[in-house]
């Protein structure tokens, strides 16, 4: 009876619509026409075979139908609900006229694009530097190549590529121990991301470049003309030499660079002086002891049989495992105070109800 009443409503007679005036029309039928907007969102709820239509009376037709449309109140609109006529209809617009199911769906897919996208750029740097640093060292000796077999170029590819990095550092040291610094100090900190629980191709790309910079800029160059001044500083042949130059390394040294390396991280991130003083003074005392597990040992092969000029590239490869914790330690503080710095307008929030 009641879809009759409707189809009566909505179908009147010829006679009926001669006789009835324009002010005794009904208010439903007096409806805006329809916009643009409104006919192609009718033909795309057509085309997913969804079809809206204007509910007869009850709870159960309004219940029938994903989108309803209501007369517009005087407050704003959400996000989520389209100005068509004078008329508010409610849903997700971006997904049709089915809900926003469809438009967090987006949201998500965008999401997994995104780091989708930055995992294979991450891969094609691996295997770009990979291949690279491959060419480099099995084509040491391309120029000799004439005649030999491949078991001939594999047995003289350490040697000659030992000779090859002790010309580089007669030519022009300190870039060459500048470029050491700087590959070690980023798979240092590649290590650090991976041994925190990233897979090995989702690591911070800005992370691993601030690491590699400073050892880069820094590391490489300090280093060179520290154990010079070191060598100055203790001329002896004496057997407590090398103590004296481990305890000096592991005191003024080590405090000066770990200082070094905090701070300039911290103007990399883009952090304030006071926020950078504060890390350095959490974290000075225990870096500081923590070298101590590691490097009172390795240093007396660095300073009791290691030559001046080979000094970085021993403690290079020794700080892969030092850098992997260094790098630990500052970007924990760094994550614990953006979390500290989220949760404290949260907190504000809730005293302030």
């Amino acid at each position: 009876m009641a879809a009759a009443a409707v189809a009566t409503v909505a179908s009147p007679s010829p006679a009926a619509s001669r006789r009835m005036l324009p002010s005794a029309a009904p208010s439903f039928l007096r409806l805006p026409r329809p916009t643009s907007r409104l006919r192609r969102a009718t033909q795309v709820a057509a085309a997913g075979g969804e079809a809206d239509v204007l509910p007869g009376p009850g709870a159960e037709g309004e219940a029938a139908v994903p989108g309803r449309l209501e007369e517009q109140r005087d407050e704003p609109l959400a996000g989520s609900q389209l100005d068509i006529g004078g008329l508010a209809f409610q849903g997700d617009v971006g997904g049709g006229f089915t809900g926003g199911g469809a438009g967090s769906g987006a949201s998500g897919g965008g999401g997994d694009g995104n780091k989708m996208l930055d995992r294979g750029i991450n891969t094609a740097i691996v295997l770009a530097a990979s291949t690279y640093a491959l060419t480099k060292l099995l084509t040491v000796d391309q120029d000799y190549w004439h005649g030999w077999t491949i078991f001939e170029i594999l047995r003289y590819m350490p040697e000659h590529n030992w000779s090859a990095y002790e010309e580089a550092l007669k030519a022009n040291p300190v870039l060459a121990k500048m470029m050491i610094s700087g590959v070690v100090y980023s798979l240092g900190d590649w290590i650090a991301q991976c041994y925190e629980g990233k897979p090995i191709f989702d690591f911070d790309r800005a992370r691993m470049f601030r690491s590699g910079l400073v050892g880069f800029t820094l590391h490489g160059s300090l280093s060179h003309y520290y154990y010079h001044i070191c060598e100055a500083l203790f001329p002896f042949k004496d057997w407590w030499v090398v103590p004296a130059k481990v305890a000096f390394d592991q005191t003024v040294w080590s405090a000066i660079w770990n200082s070094i390396y905090f701070v300039v991280l911290g103007f990399l991130r883009l952090e304030s002086p006071t926020t950078i003083y504060s890390e350095l003074k959490s974290t000075f005392w225990p870096m500081l002891t923590a070298g101590w597990k590691l490097w009172p040992f390795a240093h007396l092969i660095t300073y009791g049989v290691v030559p001046v000029e080979q000094r970085l590239l021993w403690v290079d490869c020794v700080e892969l495992v030092w850098v992997t914790i260094l790098s630990t330690y500052s970007n924990e503080k760094s994550e614990a105070r953006n979390s500290d710095s989220t949760s404290t307008p949260d907190a504000s929030k809730d005293n302030s109800r």
